[in-house]
């Protein structure tokens, strides 16, 4: 068995051990399923439950989290999203997620932090890539469970996106800019590329002189973990001309 698969059986018996049978289904998405993974890519899992969450089965879940996601663990990093179906099903927007694990909140969690229910607009994408991936872990197939979104709501929670990347641009730049180059994509274009497929499609409409970071970031995701990753002075002082030129594309789209 992979590293990986053997990650993801933990990530599911955990799941399963801590929710019991409220657990309807758990599906596999993102890069795992959409493009392959690549060094530095998340295992990034929905699971869909009968009902929400209570406190003490968000602390399991974090505290079962915590040794088993990222490297200092030996495997990747999980985002974990917990939708109760009755949210999702029938479909409106914007869609209110029970729980979400992510290493980028590993600190608040350590301190005591448990991820409670809040009005996600980004979970139209999720839903959107599972039912499109259709990888199931447990449970019937995800279209069993799960309403189709309707792309103007896909659109609107791409846009919705945008003002939390800018937020993270000095920390995160490689994820950063190859998600604007996503979000002008699928504003363009209504479809959900991989971001090294979207940047290959922005790097064709951006001004010759913005290209090296685009390409540069598509490299890093291709190639590197984010241990491995450097930027030249050059490059990271090109950083914001180039997020600003894919923004004023972005803005020249409709939303939805």
């Amino acid at each position: 068995m992979s590293g990986d698969a053997a990650q993801l059986q933990r990530i599911v018996r955990l799941v399963t051990d801590t929710i019991g049978p409220t657990v309807l289904g758990i599906y596999l998405h993102g890069s795992a399923v959409h493009g392959g993974l690549k060094p530095a890519s998340d295992l990034d899992l929905l699971v869909v439950t009968g009902r929400r969450l209570d406190d003490a089965e968000r602390r399991a879940l974090v505290h079962g989290l915590l040794p088993i996601s990222g490297p200092d663990a030996g495997g990747r990093h999980v985002e974990l999203t917990v939708v109760a179906q009755s949210e999702v099903r029938p479909w409106r927007y914007p869609p209110t997620l029970d729980f979400l694990y992510g290493d980028w909140l590993r600190e608040e969690f350590q301190a005591g932090r448990l991820p409670q229910p809040t009005p996600t607009p980004d979970l139209a994408l999720v839903v959107t890539l599972t039912l499109a991936g259709d990888r199931t872990l447990a449970g019937p197939p995800p279209a069993d469970l799960l309403d189709p979104v309707p792309p103007a709501d896909v659109l609107r929670a791409t846009r919705a996106g945008v003002p939390d990347l800018l937020v993270d641009l000095p920390g995160d730049t490689r994820n950063v800019v190859l998600s604007l180059a996503r979000v002008w994509t699928t504003l363009a274009t209504g479809e959900i590329r991989s971001k090294d497929a979207a940047a290959d499609w922005a790097l064709t409409r951006l001004p010759p002189e913005h290209r090296p970071v685009l390409a540069y970031a598509r490299e890093l995701y291709l190639t590197r973990t984010y241990r491995e990753e450097t930027w030249t002075d050059d490059l990271r002082a090109r950083v914001d001309p180039c997020v600003e030129a894919m923004l004023a594309e972005i803005d020249k789209l409709p939303a939805g």
